[in-house]
């Protein structure tokens, strides 16, 4: 397939110029646009839908707005533009030049992780792959579209690097981005959380809020890594993600709307007079918290780990703000690390800052999604109940780290087995709260109208109006 580069594939790269990149994107091109008709959006290939487009990376650029059918977006490549003299931000090489080309030495490493990066994006877009046929809007169905698009771009992203700077290996490493599945059994993603079922909104909503978030903060590391191109690349997508986020968010919100108002109709927060009167009751929320806010805190990976710690000593990820810290070596520096003791309790331990920058990132992201919970119980409070929704402790559900298998409850008190066990099922969203949740999923595709779930949305897209037609339907 031949491409017109410069209309085709929007890019500040010199797409154009690049003959070997060319011949690079032509082979792996096709292949990309078969996957997304086979495992994009089921059944809207043919829609016209309301986008925003990356054009540039400027102000006026980076959101340019249309009406496009999905396999015709211009999925583009984008790096932020260049820092005058930058230099490495941290570690051994602290105050070195940047490196514009992959260093030897770290090759493999630097791989690894746009490998892993990589493998996230085309994961969602096959999860969430159901979901237009269940959306509570138009507004909605615009807004999850909108999302798939722009992870396809990151994926984009993450290729033109494989492509551009790893040769054969990175070329072979891109086809198999697109030859593992999400919840294939044979063939699954690198990332657990990636492989988990989201087959309605409520899913959907808590992943873009709690999943997505993650994602902010392995950009925001990878945004300091001395490997320009990487660090550029990243620092593009972050613009991006922001609004990933901001749908999760706003989601989520307009469902504890939607539900405080049934309670105050009601006059009761019993949850099964909520669900008769076909709203989410709060506890199914919490359940749902539970789990996506819990698996999303694996994806940090240990507490303790060489590789977080050689990658920083190395110059090749960083921590998210790093201009935020005093100390950018943190050679010297120790942390005080929370993990189980072999009697059962809860001990603390020093270990070396660099080893426990997997912790710290963790607790920065910990901290920010508590912003989202408070503005959801205000809500509830506002409604004149007590109900609060909370985050569960990091030591609930895990299944990589310190506290993976361990049994303590979601106020991270340590609980006996058996009590654990019989409790465990309560704390997690149950077949039948899967079954409630999905029998309230009903595609609403009148311009304007909201399924009864979830509360309108407080503004439109881009200045036009909630009523607003966003996807046309054949």
């Amino acid at each position: 397939m031949s491409i017109n580069y410069g209309e085709r594939i929007p890019n500040n790269v010199g797409l154009g110029d690049d003959r070997v990149l060319q011949r690079a994107l032509e082979h792996w091109q096709p292949k990309f646009l078969d996957w997304w008709r086979a495992l994009g959006p089921v059944d809207f290939q043919s829609a016209d839908v309301f986008l925003r487009t990356a054009i540039g990376v400027d102000q006026q650029g980076w959101a340019s707005y249309g009406t496009v059918k999905m396999p015709d977006y211009r999925w583009g490549i984008f790096l932020a533009e260049p820092g005058p003299d930058r230099r490495i931000g941290f570690g051994d090489l602290l105050g070195q030049p940047v490196w514009q080309q992959v260093p030897g030495e770290h090759r493999s490493t630097l791989r690894r992780l746009i490998v892993t990066q990589g493998d996230t994006e085309p994961a969602s877009v096959e999860q969430q792959r159901m979901l237009g046929h269940t959306c509570p809007s138009l507004y909605d169905l615009r807004n999850l579209f909108q999302v798939n698009v722009e992870e396809g771009r990151h994926l984009w992203a993450m290729v033109y690097l494989l492509h551009a700077y790893f040769g054969r290996d990175g070329r072979e490493e891109a086809e198999q981005l697109l030859e593992r599945h999400s919840g294939d059994s044979d063939k699954p993603r690198i990332l657990n959380t990636f492989n988990e079922p989201i087959d309605d909104w409520l899913s959907f909503f808590m992943f873009t809020y709690f999943t997505d978030r993650d994602g902010k903060y392995q950009l925001k590391s990878l945004a300091e890594s001395g490997f320009d191109p990487l660090s550029r690349t990243c620092r593009f997508m972050l613009t991006e993600e922001a609004y990933h986020m901001s749908v999760g968010l706003t989601g989520i919100l307009r469902i504890v709307q939607r539900t405080v108002e049934v309670m105050k109709e009601l006059g009761t927060d019993d949850p099964a007079r909520i669900r008769d009167a076909g709203a989410i009751d709060l506890a199914t929320l919490q359940r749902y918290m539970n789990f996506w806010f819990s698996s999303s805190l694996d994806l940090f990976g240990a507490e303790v780990s060489s590789n977080a710690a050689t990658t920083f000593a190395n110059g090749i990820k960083g921590r998210a703000d790093e201009a935020s810290y005093a100390d950018h070596d943190a050679s010297k520096e120790s942390f005080r690390l929370e993990q189980p003791t072999a009697d059962g309790r809860i001990g603390e331990e020093d270990v070396p800052m660099r080893s426990a920058l997997n912790e710290v990132l963790r607790r920065a992201y910990v901290g920010d999604c508590g912003v989202g919970v408070r503005r959801w119980n205000r809500i509830v409070r506002k409604g004149g109940f007590e109900t609060e929704l909370r985050l569960p402790s990091p030591r609930f559900n895990r299944t990589i780290g310190v506290w993976a298998g361990q049994s303590y409850g979601p106020d991270g008190a340590r609980l006996e087995f058996d009590a654990f066990a019989r409790q465990r099922a309560g704390w997690l969203p149950s077949d039948a709260d899967r079954g409630f949740v999905k029998a309230l999923m009903r595609q609403v595709r009148e311009p304007g109208k909201i399924a009864g779930w979830i509360a309108p949305p407080e503004r439109g897209i881009n200045n036009l109006p909630v009523e607003y037609a966003y996807v046309t339907l054949s």
